[in-house]
């Protein structure tokens, strides 16, 4: 009986070293299997993280590129200031996102290059716009050129018509001769004696003139006296002369007809208002002066 307990009990003594042995490389081989685990997971977060800061700084650098982007469209410049909103944003939920949210980190990585595509094609509208603008531009200054050219071309033009007018004017000017003045008395004799003269007779010859019109006119007479006093009748006697208004003596109507025409115009003057010495006159039609003389009364 002895003996056997002595077997017995280095049996039981290896038994129980080789369950403590197994159970240590169990314990020692879940403590590596945990460590391994430990550190891939670290390996993940840290990878997660960098993909987080990567994103975050892909989605900044989209938003300077959509802030780089100008055009003159006011409906454009919306649409972009919309997006560049949109971007803000979220950058901005990306900062509360977890980096171990892989699922909203992949949403976000889609979104990014919806907004790349959406840029792609907002460049291709810019870069459309921005060449019409300069074939616009360019078409303008065509225009603008021609319109100058116009300008420069009528402006000559009216010169030239200005020129051409003043011809014109001086062409159909009319003139005169045989110019001359004598004193009737009341009677209506001719006399040269100012006290016995009761009006003055002055008669001329209008020429013929093919580019004067025809038509009635009126014949304004002006005699001043030696002492330089206009004779008149009244101070409300006036007509238009180098746009100001000056008295006339007498007026006549006549119809000119592009002829020849012989005219007389009188003036009644009241007594004692004539003297003797050298008068001047002078005749005017049209606004223009056609006309001047001396004559004498004694």
């Amino acid at each position: 009986m002895e003996a056997n307990t002595n077997t017995t009990k280095p049996q039981n003594n290896k038994l129980l070293w080789t369950i403590l042995i197994v159970f240590g490389v169990i314990v020692i081989g879940l403590v590596v299997f945990l460590i391994s685990e430990l550190n891939e997971k670290k390996e993940i977060v840290a990878e997660l993280n960098e993909d987080k800061v990567e994103l975050t700084f892909e989605f900044q650098n989209l938003a300077l590129d959509y802030d780089s982007l100008r055009t003159n469209n006011d409906t454009l410049n919306l649409m972009l200031e919309q997006e560049r909103e949109k971007i803000s944003q979220l950058i901005d939920e990306m900062k509360t996102v977890k980096a171990t949210n892989a699922s909203k980190i992949r949403e976000y990585r889609k979104e990014l290059t919806s907004l790349r595509k959406v840029l792609k094609n907002y460049v291709v509208q810019i870069d459309s716009l921005n060449r019409r603008n300069i074939e616009l531009t360019e078409e303008n200054k065509e225009y603008q050129q021609k319109v100058s050219h116009m300008q420069t071309n009528y402006k000559e033009l009216e010169v030239q018509k200005q020129k051409l007018a003043a011809k014109v004017d001086v062409a159909s000017k009319l003139e005169t001769k045989n110019l001359e003045a004598i004193g009737m008395t009341s009677k209506d004799k001719e006399t040269r004696k100012a006290s016995k003269v009761s009006k003055i007779r002055v008669c001329f010859t209008i020429l013929k003139n093919i580019t004067a019109s025809v038509g009635e006119k009126t014949v304004y007479l002006r005699i001043m006296r030696p002492d330089k006093a206009l004779l008149m009748r009244s101070l409300d006697d006036k007509f238009e002369f180098e746009d100001d208004q000056i008295n006339y003596s007498a007026k006549r109507m006549i119809e000119y007809g592009g002829e020849d025409v012989d005219v007389c115009v009188y003036y009644k003057a009241d007594a004692g208002e004539l003297m003797g010495g050298i008068y001047s006159a002078d005749l005017f039609t049209d606004g223009n002066h056609i006309g001047s003389f001396t004559f004498e009364l004694k």
